[in-house]
């Protein structure tokens, strides 16, 4: 297929998103978007179209790591971080309500503030939310990435901004990438673990909660912490 650049004016991806708005664009189209250009034989939505029939679905697509982005054949570096950044950008506004203040006082309430960040992940992450007295969520950040072990996640990186945030209390979070949240016996030693440094340190563990595809796991509510 011809570059895009040589279609009519009116069927350019660009051109219909801006006269007639995103809903009138398919999924390929608002990728090619993203893209800008696509390679030698393929334009834009070609290469679009195939991320999608190679991954399956949208969501698919949309939890794969940048390096793998890149890898792609016509995608490289500079298109996968635009692509993941746009991914990120709507987890977040998934995850996030402006103007109003985050509480997290039951799992429920977890999983739907983290739920749309985590659960489409094709990798490990583990996160640490910092709380309020009142559970409110002061800020939350990454603390590691890749297979959980005591290894990877260190008290030192756990606890260290909750000092700093003078934080009342702390939920740990972690995603399955299998979509399964049942903990493992790695989980559950690992959470043990760091219940005993926060007590050393006068620091609360409110919960963990496992972030799966649809459902989610409270360390909690098992009686672990």
């Amino acid at each position: 297929m011809s570059a895009i650049s040589q279609w009519p004016r009116a069927e350019r991806p660009r051109e219909r998103f801006y006269h007639m708005g995103g809903d009138a664009l398919a999924d390929a189209e608002l990728l090619a978007i993203q893209l800008g250009s696509g390679a030698p034989g393929r334009s834009a939505v070609d290469v679009a179209r195939e991320m999608l029939v190679a991954y399956g679905s949208l969501a698919e697509l949309s939890g794969r790591a940048v390096e793998e982005l890149a890898r792609i054949k016509g995608v490289g570096r500079a298109k996968a971080v635009r692509l993941a950044a746009a991914f990120e950008l709507t987890r977040r506004l998934r995850a996030r309500v402006p103007a109003e203040r985050t509480v997290l006082g039951s799992p429920a309430q977890v999983y739907a503030a983290f739920g749309p960040l985590m659960e489409e992940l094709k990798r490990e992450v583990f996160r640490v939310a910092l709380l309020d007295a009142q559970n409110g969520l002061l800020r939350d950040l990454v603390v590691s990435e890749g297979t959980l072990s005591a290894s990877l996640v260190h008290p030192r990186e756990v606890f260290k901004p909750a000092i700093l945030e003078s934080a009342a209390s702390v939920i740990l979070l972690h995603n399955h990438p299998s979509g399964d949240p049942t903990p493992s016996r790695e989980d559950v030693r690992l959470t043990r673990q760091l219940v005993e440094c926060a007590a050393l340190l006068d620091l609360r563990i409110h919960d963990h909660v496992i972030i799966g595809r649809g459902r989610f796991a409270s360390l909690a509510e098992q009686g672990v912490i």
